[in-house]
Order: structure tokens, then sequence, then C-alpha cells
């Protein structure tokens, strides 16, 4: 018994420290933002890792467990049972490189060794102390088998309470670093800070302005899908030189408050909103709080009198921000007939692998432009970015010119050729209500089959129900077959689906890659094509590429 015992140990251990990493990872994909957590455990997906059908026997264990003692040689069974299967499937996962670790950063380092420190002093204290208060050793197995049971129940509570414990020292670390940035900003007088937010958008209309006015300046942009106050930070401290004329900084936020932190930071003189929807409702918490950040309002309070706004005339919220702002402002629409637009657009072409258009402005300046960028949403995005080009001096003819060097990647969508000759549209980064919209009209440019996959939308808030079945109405206009993969909002969907007078047998809920790679590819034949959208299964990913 004391050798099984010893094994159990061992199995609890590995199961562990695998929770642990996967709750580390977890809290880092939610950026240590508790309502961001919270809100996860309203999916399906979150309640599944508190109510699995493994969890849930752990449960009724522990209860029988502690009922009466005498079940404890069922419950131990069981148990080690349990634990063989979970070491065995974490070992598959590692083998597999399948397992949710979190990305290596000081913090993820330094949150993993403190808990498994704390493991580790727990099955220490354990032995000893259980070793020492019972003569008998049944009492001391059933006891310290008990103990494990109860540190593996509350694992994720313990994991939390340690993120949330060393939390505020990392906001030291993290106001101390803000503070040495801003102090750097301060003493660069002469760099035009350009402000880009909005919930949607931003990182392609960064990328875009990035690539345009590096053709005429010297210019910084904060990397990739760093919009947070530790990213722009360390962007500042590490890479911003005196040399820098432009610095271009992604602004993101899940609170009131947010983006005047920022701007506090980083000073910009130019801002730009690229639109706004109900994506991250639920961590704003009102729709007051959300037009407050990613609406634009606290950019346009920040910036100087002398300072200019640019926005979406497209989007209804951006327009309001437009309409009330006193500021220096521009307003760019796909057509004049919007609103008196300072710079619009005429015969619109969207083609698989490009977009052309003719951009002209007030002062009846245009210019052709051809870009390798996918789909037709990305005309506003690139609006945006020509608005404040012309803006810092730059001719139409220079902007259109340096669109020539912006690359497909840059838009934050793919086009592959997959298994079978299917065209493979990669739209998985991320998801929100108007880019599956936009990705819809990009889908319907190919002329073949459509099948769309995509999980339920997160963080919508009161909101999400009403969203998720305008967005079945409109998968409905474009696709052959619907394949949604969570359950949250799936009933939304097909009842949007359905109203718009497709049939219930095209949208499916599956959440297996291999069933859905068997869907799609007996559908599909070469010509057609398959639209990832959002986080779906990375398994799925590497099936469709072949």
């Amino acid at each position: 018994m004391v050798l099984l015992v010893n094994i159990l140990s061992f199995l609890w251990l590995v199961r562990t420290i695998k929770f642990v990493l996967f709750w580390v990872y977890l809290w880092q994909l939610k950026e240590y933002h508790i309502g961001r957590f919270v809100d996860h455990f309203r999916t399906h997906k979150g309640k599944q890792i508190l109510l699995n059908p493994l969890q849930i026997l752990k449960y009724v264990l522990l209860v029988v467990l502690l009922i009466n003692y005498y079940f404890f040689n069922g419950v131990f069974y069981a148990l080690f049972a349990v634990y063989c299967l979970e070491s065995a499937l974490f070992t598959y996962s590692v083998i597999r490189k399948q397992f949710k670790k979190p990305v290596l950063t000081k913090k993820t380092l330094f949150l993993t060794l403190i808990s498994i420190l704390v493991i580790l002093a727990y099955m220490v204290f354990s032995y000893t102390f259980l070793a020492g208060a019972f003569d008998s050793m049944y009492f001391y197995i059933f006891w310290f088998v008990a103990s494990l049971l109860l540190f593996d129940i509350f694992t994720p509570l313990i994991v939390s309470a340690i993120v949330l414990f060393v939390q505020p020292f990392f906001v030291i670390v993290r106001n101390v670093a803000l503070k040495k940035a801003k102090k750097k900003m301060s003493s660069f007088k002469n760099v035009i800070v350009i402000g880009i937010t909005g919930s949607y958008g931003k990182t392609s209309t960064k990328e875009f302005l990035h690539t345009i006015l590096s053709s005429k300046f010297n210019v910084l942009a904060t990397p990739e899908h760093k919009n947070s106050e530790m990213g722009i930070a360390q962007t500042i401290l590490k890479e911003l030189r005196p040399e820098h004329q432009i610095f271009i900084v992604e602004m993101g936020s899940y609170n009131k408050g947010g983006i005047n932190l920022l701007c506090n930071m980083v000073m910009p003189t130019i801002g730009l909103v690229t639109g706004v929807n109900e994506q991250h409702l639920a961590t704003f918490g009102s729709l007051e709080n959300l037009l407050s950040a990613e609406g634009g309002r606290e950019l346009a309070q920040c910036l100087p009198k002398d300072g200019l706004i640019v926005v979406n005339g497209e989007n209804k919220y951006c327009l309001d921000l437009y309409k009330k702002t006193e500021l220096n402002k521009r307003i760019y629409t796909l057509k004049r007939d919007r609103i008196n637009s300072d710079i619009w657009t005429e015969d619109i072409l969207v083609q698989k692998d490009s977009v052309s258009f003719v951009a002209v402005n007030h002062n009846k300046e245009m210019s052709h432009f051809a870009v390798n960028v996918l789909g037709g949403h990305n005309v506003q995005n690139l609006l945006g970015a020509i608005t404040v080009a012309k803006e810092l001096g730059m001719t139409m003819q220079e902007i259109s010119q340096a669109c020539k060097d912006i690359k497909p990647g840059q838009a934050g969508i793919a086009l592959k050729e997959g298994v079978h000759g299917i065209d493979i549209i990669d739209s998985s980064y991320s998801s929100n209500p108007d880019g599956v919209v936009a990705d819809l009209g990009y889908l319907n440019v190919f002329p073949g089959k459509k099948i769309m996959v995509m999980p339920c939308l997160i963080e919508l808030g009161e909101a999400s129900a009403r969203v998720h079945e305008e967005l079945g109405k409109k998968i409905a206009e474009v696709c052959d077959l619907a394949i949604v993969t969570t359950k949250d909002k799936f009933k939304e969907i097909s009842e949007g689906f359905i109203s718009a007078g497709k049939p219930e047998h095209k949208i499916v809920f599956s959440e297996n890659p291999k069933d859905i790679f068997a869907m799609i590819t007996t559908m599909c034949k070469e010509g057609d094509a398959v639209l990832l959208e959002g986080r779906v299964p990375g398994e799925l990913i590497k099936l469709l590429h072949g």
C-alpha cells in the first residue's frame, strides 16, 4: 500500500504541475484581467474546465471519502486510475506538443515557480504533519490522500490566489516602467505621436500607416499586437531613438480610464479611432465605459488643443464622436454621400489577393490605389492610414506608391492553398462582430462553395445573444455550410441562420478537428473556399494545410 501511495503522490505531482501551467497560461491569455478571466467561465469551454467528467468524479470521491472512511479503498483505487489517466494524457500532449502552457516571460516564470514551490511545500507539510498526527498507518494514508485530493480540487483557486497576491508587486514594477517611459517621452519634444484605438482594425491600420509613413519619415511603431501599458512602455524604453520622427502607438484597453493612462504616458498629438462595437462589452461593464476608452473619447480628451482626431465615418459611434468633438478633426468614409468626408473612395474592386480603389479628398486630389491585402474591409483601414499620412504632408501619389510595399500579412488575414486545392482563408488570430461580417464579405468573392468555421464570440456581455443571431443571418447570406466550434451561442447563431432561409442541417456544431476536416473535404473540391474565423482548433488548421 505504501508503494502505491508513493506512486499516487508522483502521479499527483505530475498532473498538478500540468494544471499549474494551464492556469498560469489562462491568466496570461486573459492578460491578468479579473473581468476577462471570470467571463471565460461563462462560456461552455470555461464551464467544462470545472465541470468535466473527471473533475465531477473527483468531487464525488472527496464527498464519499469524507462521509465514511470505510469507503477509502474504493476511493483510493478510483483516484489512482484517474491520476494515471491524467498523467498519461499530459505525457501524450507533451510528446505531441499540444498541451497549453504560458508563453515564457519573467512574470509567468515567477508565477510558475512560486506555484510549484507551494505544491512541494504542501506535500512536505502534509507528509510530516500527518505522520506526526496519526499513529495508525491507515489513518495517515487516509488523510494524506484526502489532502492531495483537496489540493487537486482547489488548484484553480490556489493558482489564482497566487496570481492575485503577486499582482500588486507587478503593478509596482509596471508603474515604475510607465514612469520611466513617460520621462523618456517628455524628452522627445519633436517626435509626432499618433495614438490608434478602437474595437477592431487597430493593428492593421497601424501596420498600414507604419509602412506608408516609413517611405518618407523615420518611424517607430509598437510591435504586433502589443497595445497594453507594459508593451508600449517597453517599446519606448528599448526602441525609441532621437532619430525617430514619428511614433505610432496602438492603444488597447479593457477598462474605463485605460486609454487615458496610455495617453498620459505617450502624449499623442494625433488620434485615430478605427471603429467601435460591442467586443469586450462584458469587461467594460457598460457601453458608456466602452465608448469612453475604445470609443475614442479619452483619446480625444487627451489630445492638445492644436491636436487632430481622425475617425472612421462608416461607424456610428465614431460618427457621434466626430460630431461632438471641438478639436481639429478629419473623417473618412467609403462614399462621400454619408457625411461631408475629408477622404472617400470610388471604384472599389475587391479581388482574391488584392483591393483597388480611387481615393479622393476635398481638394479634388485623387490617386489610384492597388494594395496586396485581402478583403474589402481593409479599404476602411487603408483610408484611415491615408488620411493621417495626408495630414502629415504626404501627397496622394506618394501614399499610393508607398502602399505598394504593404504585405498581405499586415492585414491579419491570409489566403493559402489547402488540401485538394481548397482555398483556406485564415483569419484565426481573433474575432469580433465587425470582423466576422468583413471576412464574410471577402469570402463572398470566391465563386465556389463556401464554408465557414468559427467559435462563438466572447466578452460581448448583454449584447451577445442579439449579436450572434445577427451574425447567423449574415453567415446564411454567404455560406453553403457553417460549422460552429463552441456551444455558447450556437442556438442564437442557428436561429439567425435558419430565419434567413437556410436549412437547419447546413449549420452544425462540432468541436472535433477531425470531424470538421471530414465535413470540409467531403463537401469541397478545388476552387471552393473555407473561412477560418477566430480561434479555431490548431489541429484543424494543420489538417487543412496538408
